[in-house]
């Protein structure tokens, strides 16, 4: 990228640009680190609680722009009004909240125990911010997916530099004045604004941290670049998810959750349900009902749309890769259109589609469509329906429906993967109580909850003794200190703890000294 790049923010819904932004030139790269660096010096020696005071405020002032914000996001990605204030503005509210009720507990000083052994000291655990973290963030939740890793990040007291996707210029620069308008202190998030190649000269000036939130593609090449030079890293990568739905189920339930787990941001989530598997014995009933209700759901962006736009054409290529694969090998589409009969005149929309007959030769059956189109297949039973969710390179989230919740329990708890939802879709990541993230090619790592705010800090160890004896029992010299410390080894032990011999054994040692 030359410094002359201007990345055009276009709003998918309309084909219309609404906004120039000036790219980050490389040679800035330093400039904004050095500026970074400068802006932790002030903003790590605050107190916790006076950070948490500028996360209040930025929640209050969210709180109070809600239809801004909310433009904003539709206008960057074509995701519907509705989408872009529940599931981009409600997560990010959330952990705000959640940030302030909880920092104090999990980033403040956590008092360990000590043993017996080191009898006179204390112990506990310090959380130390890192530094400088790169936060590098995608374009289907390009508010949701940056906001967390930042405000987790910044209430550690690290500063941060942020990248979004190219696919969409304009948040960058709107999270950034979202900062100033709050009243942050300076350098302490700075948005860079460019494609790959910047993101690569942001890892080559090494940051104290990388959060990544991406394909699985370039989720390695960071791993690999960060590696060579030991930077920590998370990776939210992708995902295959699959919806085991049991014939005891409660059917209308589980369709409406299916559509709206595929479809749900034009299928363009990490977390959708890709893959569905429908018990035998009620599958045709199943389909028929899901290609019914598919069929009913508006696309638009006005408030009172279901199906918003494709927020990148590159998405819609691979949308259009995986289906026409699908279809040469046997597929059937039984609802939405083939790509010959895609039309983008008035906006970036693809009616949903869902595919069946699907095989295990088809990419539709192994790679992440990201886009609105779903497989629907048949199992058996419960090993095979165990079988078929865990037969995926991916492992993030996956829902199981029943009404029998001890089988659902059973079958979640042999799912491989990070997350797992009982008659319910997705929203794991909307709790941020609990840790999110994926197993197997899913990702590395966890955020959110207590782990979420703890990755973006060093853990220190640190002991304390008062410091009035002359030495410890076991410091030089060692002359005659063996045989006392196998009785006390023995005595602490063994099968059952010898006081008695404990305690002649440590003042023996004691003597010693």
């Amino acid at each position: 990228m030359t410094e002359s790049a201007v990345w055009k923010a276009i709003d998918p819904s309309t084909g219309e640009v609404f906004a120039e932004i000036k790219g980050t030139p490389l040679d800035e790269v330093p400039n904004l680190y050095e500026r970074a660096h400068q802006g932790f010096n002030s903003w790590s020696t605050l107190s916790l609680e006076a950070r948490v005071s500028y996360l209040k405020k930025l929640r209050i002032h969210l709180n109070g722009h809600l239809d801004d914000v909310v433009d904003a996001i539709h206008k960057s990605t074509g995701k519907v009004p509705l989408e872009a204030l529940t599931n981009e503005v409600l997560p990010v509210l959330n952990m705000i909240e959640y940030i302030e009720k909880n920092a104090r507990k999990v980033l403040g000083i956590q008092p360990k125990p000590t043993p017996l052994i080191l009898q006179g000291k204390s112990s506990h655990v310090e959380y130390v911010a890192r530094g400088t973290v790169l936060v590098i963030s995608p374009s289907n939740y390009p508010f949701h997916l940056a906001m967390v890793p930042v405000l987790n990040a910044l209430v550690a007291g690290n500063t941060v530099i942020l990248k979004t996707s190219e696919a969409v210029p304009y948040m960058g620069q709107y999270i950034e004045e979202l900062f100033y308008e709050v009243g942050f202190p300076d350098d302490v998030l700075q948005a860079a604004h460019g494609d790959g190649d910047l993101g690569q000269a942001l890892i080559a000036e090494q940051p104290d941290y990388i959060f990544f939130t991406g394909s699985d593609t370039t989720g390695r090449k960071i791993a690999e670049a960060a590696g060579s030079n030991l930077i920590p890293l998370t990776l939210e990568l992708g995902g295959k998810d699959p919806m085991l739905v049991f014939a005891d189920a409660n059917i209308p339930r589980a369709v409406r959750g299916a559509a709206w787990g595929a479809f749900t941001n034009s299928g363009q989530v990490c977390m959708s349900v890709e893959r569905l598997y429908v018990e035998a014995s009620i599958y045709d009933r199943f389909l028929e009902q899901l290609v019914e209700f598919t069929e009913s759901l508006v696309p638009g962006g006005d408030p009172d749309a279901d199906l918003g736009a494709m927020t990148s054409m590159q998405e819609v290529k691979l949308v259009e890769e995986l289906l026409l694969d699908a279809l040469a090998k046997g597929a059937r589409l039984v609802t939405g259109l083939p790509p010959e009969e895609w039309n983008f005149d008035n906006g970036r929309y693809l009616k949903p589609m869902i595919l069946t007959d699907v095989t295990a030769d088809m990419r539709i059956a192994k790679e992440e469509a990201f886009g609105p189109l779903l497989a629907v297949m048949a199992f058996d039973n419960e090993r095979q329906a165990v079988q078929l969710a865990n037969d995926s390179r991916f492992g993030l989230n996956a829902s199981v429906w029943s009404s029998d919740l001890e089988k659902a329990r059973r079958v979640a708890s042999r799912l491989v993967c990070g997350g797992v939802l009982i008659n319910d879709v997705i929203l794991t990541v909307a709790n941020p109580n609990l840790p999110f993230g994926g197993a197997k090619d899913s990702g590395i790592g966890r955020y959110q909850a207590e782990i979420g705010l703890r990755i973006f800090c060093h853990e220190k160890a640190v002991m304390v003794d008062q410091g009035r004896r002359q030495q410890e029992i076991s410091w030089f010299p060692y002359i005659g200190k063996y045989p006392k410390f196998k009785q006390l080894c023995q005595a602490l032990f063994g099968r059952y703890r010898n006081w008695p011999a404990l305690l002649v054994a440590y003042l023996k040692l004691k003597q010693k000294r």
